[in-house]
């Protein structure tokens, strides 16, 4: 993707609730699962993170995106924007 489309993709994450939320227990199996199915069904989602390490966080964005085949939109606080086209695709992305 390119810088445009990530752009266009931040400005429809930006008005989206978190559809998932990690705790303490880190990036478990179950929230994995939970990122998978909210995927499926959204396309783009936002993930919010607790917890104060911004390290950990930038590493668990790269572990989610390497588990799920998906695509970083953005990184912001504890906020994680992704982005995963479906088959079906619901949102068009401009080229």
């Amino acid at each position: 993707m390119n810088s445009k489309q990530i752009s266009f993709l931040r400005g429809l994450g930006h008005d989206l609730n978190p559809v998932v939320m990690i705790g303490n227990n880190g990036l478990t199996e179950q929230v994995l699962k939970e990122i998978e199915v909210s995927l499926k069904s959204h396309e783009l989602i936002k993930i919010k993170v607790f917890g104060d390490d911004r390290a950990a966080r930038v590493a668990m964005l790269q572990e989610i995106c390497e588990k799920t085949n998906a695509t970083p939109v953005h990184h912001i606080g504890k906020q994680l924007i992704i982005y995963r086209q479906a088959e079906q695709p619901k949102i068009v992305i401009p080229k």
